[in-house]
C-alpha cells in the first residue's frame, strides 16, 4: 500500500518537473488577480468597483476551462490551481466584502454569516472536484460558487444604483447570505451551458431572441445583471418543485420493479 501511495507520488513529481500549461493557468491568474483587487477595492473602501471586479474574475474563471479544453491542455495541476482561485475570488473575496460593506452593525453575527458563505463555497468546490466525473456535465449540483459571488456583486451593484437605505441593505444581504449559502451545498441542479448543443445551428428565432436580450440588458445593465443571476439563482429550487412529481412517479415504479424481483427471487 504505501508503495503504491510512493509511486503515484513520485508520477505527479515527475509530471509537475515536465511542466505546466502556460495560457489556461495564466486565465486562472487573471481570475486570481480580479478577486484580489476586488479585496483591495473593498479595504479602500470601494464597494461597486469590488463588484465589477468579481465580474471580471467570473469572466476569466469562464474562460480558463474552455481555453484548457480547445486548445488540449487540461491537467490536474490546472483543477487544483482553478479551485484555489475560486475559492479566494468567488469565496474570500465576497464573504469580506459583504461584511465591510452590510454586516459590520451585527457583530458576530456578521462575521459568522461571512464566513458560512466562505466555508459552504469551500465545501461546495470540495464536492465538485470529487463528483466531476460522476455527475451529469450538463447540470451542476448545488449553486456554483462563482455564481453565488455574482449574485453577491449585483446586489451591491442593485443597492447602490437605486441608492437604498442600509438599513434595507442589511437585512436583504444576511438574508441572501444564508440562502446562498445553503444553495451551494444543496442538491438541487443547475444548468452548467456546457451543452454542446449550445453552439450548433440554431432556429432564426433564437438569434433574434438573443439580439434582444442584449439590447434590454444594455439599456439597464445593472438592473437587467440583478435580475438574471436572481433568475439563475432560484432556476435550483424552482426546477426541484416543478419535476417533483415526475421523480415521486419514478421512484415508485423502481420500486414496484425492485419489489417484483424481489417477489420472484423468493419463489
Amino acid at each position: 500500500m504505501n508503495t503504491d501511495v510512493q509511486e503515484k507520488q513520485v508520477e505527479k513529481t515527475e509530471s509537475i518537473k515536465r511542466g505546466i500549461y502556460i495560457l489556461p493557468n495564466l486565465v486562472t491568474t487573471g481570475s486570481l488577480f480580479a478577486g484580489f483587487y476586488s479585496l483591495v477595492s473593498t479595504l479602500n473602501g470601494n464597494y461597486s468597483a469590488a463588484a465589477i471586479w468579481i465580474f471580471i474574475s467570473a469572466v476569466c474563471d469562464g474562460l480558463d476551462g474552455k481555453v484548457a479544453r480547445m486548445t488540449g491542455t487540461t491537467s490536474k495541476f490546472g483543477v487544483e490551481y482553478d479551485s484555489l482561485a475560486d475559492l479566494v475570488a468567488f469565496g474570500v473575496t465576497p464573504g469580506l466584502m459583504m461584511y465591510a460593506w452590510a454586516l459590520k452593525p451585527f457583530g458576530r453575527l456578521g462575521w459568522l454569516a461571512a464566513f458560512l458563505f466562505v466555508v459552504c463555497g469551500a465545501l461546495r468546490l470540495a464536492r465538485f472536484n470529487v463528483q466531476v466525473n460522476t455527475v451529469e456535465s450538463k447540470r451542476f449540483v448545488g449553486l456554483p460558487i462563482p455564481a453565488a459571488a455574482s449574485m453577491v456583486a449585483s446586489t451591491v451593484l442593485l443597492f447602490h444604483h437605486f441608492g437604498w437605505p442600509s438599513s434595507f441593505k442589511r437585512l436583504a444581504i444576511i438574508a441572501l447570505i444564508y440562502l446562498l449559502a445553503f444553495l451551494m451545498v444543496s442538491n438541487f441542479r443547475y444548468y452548467s451551458f456546457k451543452d454542446p448543443a449550445l453552439i450548433r445551428r440554431q432556429p432564426f428565432g433564437f438569434l433574434l431572441l438573443a439580439v434582444v436580450l442584449l439590447i434590454v440588458v444594455a439599456a439597464e445593465p445593472i438592473v437587467m445583471t440583478f435580475a438574471i443571476m436572481l433568475i439563475y439563482t432560484l432556476s435550483g429550487p424552482v426546477g426541484f418543485v416543478l419535476t417533483w412529481p415526475r421523480r415521486r412517479r419514478l421512484e415508485k415504479a423502481v420500486h414496484k420493479v425492485h419489489e417484483a424481483v424481489h417477489r420472484e427471487g423468493e419463489s
